[in-house]
């Protein structure tokens, strides 16, 4: 997967796809004043251009040949204006550019997030988190110095040429030919230039995706870094993937910086031809001395728009890319999808019918085969069974994660595939073993931006689960700082949280996924009494490993390879010495052994 997503950040494609291009420039249709206004602005500017060196000629041969200062103030008053115009028309266009950048590149983060949000959880389980990642930023990014720096300005470099090749022809055809005998060269040097650039650029982006893989793996397992003190060998491998990338970087810098003095010797190179032609003319009378002046003026202009479309060659080349990268994200259509009539039901009861349930993730390598229980409402439900026997997987599929292949999974008699997958989840409340936290306040953590739930009632579902006690010493209560991943708090404390959120919620059924697993057992007492409390008439489904804790459960399912193959409660199921017979034994056997160490250690 990780050598994909570096062989997907080395494509460059091609610098101009149509197809792309359009799909991008919907992008600026709610910005359609705008950008006409940044379009004017930049004819604006271009007029000015060819204007100035017309206002020098006619300045030279009307009024300094004839020694006029006045006309010749007027003339110069004329050329202040039209620089004052050029300056002002170029900012106006700079600025509404970047904003047009800023403004495009808002929509499109905000497109890729909502799209993304909407994907299903097998897609995340395909692709990395740090590629996606890097769609949102990078990606996007480089839409940005697009359309800021990229399509207005590539309109403005073509109406400054055709402006200045027409001006250049206008004034004198003879010498404007003499002039294009150095494009060969530029044309040349500029196709050269391309090619080097292109495939540094190919080397950058390569070498970038290794370190940010680098980065984002190391950093993630740092703690295995540190434990192993295997420090001095990362530092020394991300030293040589860094060193690679400076390396690359100066070899970029360094075709630019032989391109452009080569562009600037080739237009050195005109004015030369320019002036040793121009001169004979002057000589005969068919040129003026402010025409020459003009002329050489108008050359000059003449190479800066080709040096700046050789360099926007490179943002194209990028933006074709990148949006190739976004588009494929963004026409990645959801594998879960909503209902297109979806049943409401009006009233929640709360019972789970289970028929026939088969589930595989891919192919038919079933996780889940001929699954068939029901749970009533109120009733509490352990399902059971080893690791890799389909617990969490059932999970996934009442939650509609992911959809099952074969069966059905009603609520209240209606499919779970007709309910609106909003209105089916607000009716569940899930506690995970692996508790998520978001950095934020331990108000919000609870709240999850629900504004409907006070902080009353995040006060009275802390104390239910026992976090109050832990509230207590935390000198902000409600409003004290949560670090990322929860780092300042317990694993405990974490679990008792993801409890106290679930409750905030008050839902119809509660779903418990290895929810004590991660606490000691002083703390799994806490919950425990509480959950007592809690799943009285409310229909609970327990998954746990720890089997002392689903004993007073109404019904256990044993879940073995997939199937079914118990169901009773905790005494009935011991009787019978099968599956769930051996579980407990076994785990029994493990607790015993573990209380016997602990009391060798402490004695």
């Amino acid at each position: 997967m990780a050598s994909h997503g570096l062989h997907e950040e080395e494509a460059l494609g091609k610098a101009y796809d149509a197809r792309l291009m359009k799909r991008l420039l919907t992008y600026l249709r709610p910005y359609k004043s705008a950008t006409a206004f940044a379009v004017l602005l930049l004819l604006v500017a271009a007029l000015a251009q060819v204007a100035l060196p017309f206002l020098t000629q006619y300045g030279i041969d009307n009024y300094i040949k004839a020694k006029d200062a006045h006309g010749l103030g007027l003339v110069a008053l004329a050329y202040l204006g039209v620089m004052l115009l050029m300056l002002a028309a170029t900012y106006g266009q700079t600025y509404i550019t970047m904003w047009l950048g800023q403004r495009v590149q808002f929509d499109i983060r905000m497109e890729l997030f909502r799209h993304l949000q909407r994907l299903h959880l097998q897609y995340y389980d395909r692709n990395p988190v740090g590629r996606l990642l890097t769609r949102v930023t990078n990606d996007v990014n480089v839409l940005n110095d697009m359309f800021s720096s990229g399509v207005v300005t590539i309109i403005g470099d073509v109406l400054t040429l055709v402006f200045i090749v027409t001006a250049l022809l206008y004034y004198n055809w003879k010498l404007a030919l003499v002039t294009f005998t150095a494009l060969p060269l530029l044309i040349a040097a500029t196709f050269v230039f391309r090619a080097k650039v292109r495939n540094v650029y190919r080397e950058v982006r390569l070498t970038l995706a290794k370190a940010n893989a680098f980065l984002q793996e190391h950093l993630t397992g740092i703690k295995i870094v540190q434990l192993f003190t295997q420090e001095k060998a990362t530092s020394h491998k991300f030293d040589v993937i860094n060193a690679e990338l400076r390396n690359n970087h100066f070899r970029s810098v360094l075709y630019y910086a032989v391109f452009f003095p080569t562009v600037e010797i080739i237009g050195a190179l005109s004015i030369g031809l320019l002036v040793y032609y121009g001169g004979f003319r002057i000589n005969d009378g068919t040129l003026t001395f402010g025409a020459l002046v003009a002329f050489i003026q108008l050359v000059q202009r003449f190479y800066r728009p080709i040096a700046d479309l050789a360099e926007k060659y490179n943002i194209l080349q990028a933006a074709m890319a990148s949006s190739e990268r976004i588009f494929g994200l963004l026409d990645t259509e959801p594998a879960i999808v909503e209902v297109a009539s979806p049943h409401l039901p009006l009233a929640f009861k709360g019972r789970i019918e289970i028929e026939k349930l088969w589930f595989a993730y891919s192919g038919e390598d079933w996780v889940l085969r001929d699954v068939s229980f029901d749970v009533d409402p109120g009733q509490r439900v352990a399902i059971v069974g080893a690791t890799g026997a389909g617990k969490t997987s059932l999970i996934s599929l009442l939650y509609r994660f992911y959809d099952y292949q074969k069966g059905a999974i009603m609520i209240d008699g209606v499919p779970i595939t007709e309910l609106q997958m909003t209105e089916l989840r607000s009716h569940l409340g899930l506690v995970l073993q692996d508790v998520f936290l978001f950095s934020g306040d331990l108000a919000g953590n609870v709240r999850l931006r629900e504004r409907s739930i006070t902080d009353q009632q995040i006060q009275q579902a802390l104390e239910r689960v026992g976090f109050n006690r832990f509230l207590a010493t935390m000198p902000d209560g409600l409003h004290s700082e949560i670090k990322e991943r929860g780092a300042t708090l317990s694993t405990g404390q974490k679990q008792l949280l993801s409890f106290a959120r679930a409750l905030a919620f008050n839902p119809d059924i509660l779903i418990l996924d290895e929810a004590t697993s991660s606490v000691d057992t002083e703390t799994e007492k806490l919950i425990q009494k509480a959950l007592d409390k809690l799943m009285e008439g409310r229909t609970s489904i327990i998954i746990a490993h720890r089997l002392s804790t689903i004993e007073k459960a109404d019904k256990i399912v044993v879940l073995h390879h997939g199937q079914v193959r118990e169901i009773g409660r905790h005494a009935d199921l011991m009787q019978q010495k099968g599956i769930y017979y051996r579980l407990y034994q076994m785990q029994y056997k493990k607790q015993m052994e573990s209380e016997q160490r602990t009391a060798q250690v402490s004695g």
